[in-house]
């Protein structure tokens, strides 16, 4: 009976091992975690960089970065993205912006609700505009578990290279889009709603594998008293 509680007790510090272990990649993941955070916050709070052409590897500019372009926007060839905000469900309003560099990028210019969609029913400035807004990456395949529908022109995420192709936008296109920032004019679309909130649960999770591995080595340890208390009594 002692060999196997002294067993059992190993098990326990072998646990415990393990647990801790866990413990300590997640606090190195909250470290992480924490200057992600600190890192998107300066960057989308930065003064804007141009944004910049495709193909520019060396302009230092990451997702979330403070942009700024200047073009015209090629409304005929908006497209509506499902959506679900802080103003409730609708559409990103996705615009080319032909830019005065002599390239396209894609424009997020802000929400619409859906009782909007049938009358397209928002303002669409024209000539010469100057955007500003944050860098974001491509979001391919779709969302909401759901694939993009091109071809129904139906969409749920937005993803640059087949809504460009969709829409027929020819020349230099940029991979990325800008969510353009709030105008101020209170008209729809509404701009400004990116979400810069990340989960961050990663002090949780390594207090709960601390905690177990504590237990553990309080197991550990009754398992290895009892057959010491056994053989003295």
């Amino acid at each position: 009976m002692a060999g196997k509680r002294r067993v059992a007790a190993g098990l326990c510090l072998l646990l415990a091992l393990l647990f801790g272990g866990l413990g300590v990649w997640q606090v190195q993941r909250l470290q992480w975690k924490t200057q992600l955070i600190a890192d998107v916050e300066a960057r989308a709070h930065a003064a804007p960089f141009p944004a910049p052409a495709p193909g520019d590897t060396n302009g230092g500019v990451e997702a979330y970065q403070a942009v700024r372009a200047q073009g015209g926007f090629a409304h005929d060839r908006e497209t509506l993205v499902q959506a679900v905000t802080a103003l409730g469900p609708g559409y990103w309003v996705v615009t080319p912006l032909e830019t005065d560099r002599g390239f396209t990028v894609l424009v997020n210019r802000g929400f619409v609700p859906g009782e909007r969609v049938a009358g397209r029913d928002w303002v669409r400035p024209e000539g010469l505009q100057s955007v500003r807004g944050l860098l974001r990456v491509t979001e391919p395949n779709g969302g909401f578990l759901r694939a993009n529908d091109p071809a129904g022109d139906r969409w749920r995420s937005r993803d640059v290279a087949a809504i460009a192709q969709a829409k027929g936008v020819t020349g230099p296109v940029a991979s990325y889009f800008i969510d353009a920032a709030d105008d101020g004019q209170g008209a729809w679309p509404r701009g400004g709603l990116t979400v810069l909130k990340f989960s961050n649960s990663h002090l949780v999770y390594a207090l709960t594998w601390f905690a177990l591995a504590g237990l553990c080595v309080f197991g550990a340890w009754r398992f290895w008293r009892e057959p010491l208390q056994g053989a003295r009594a």
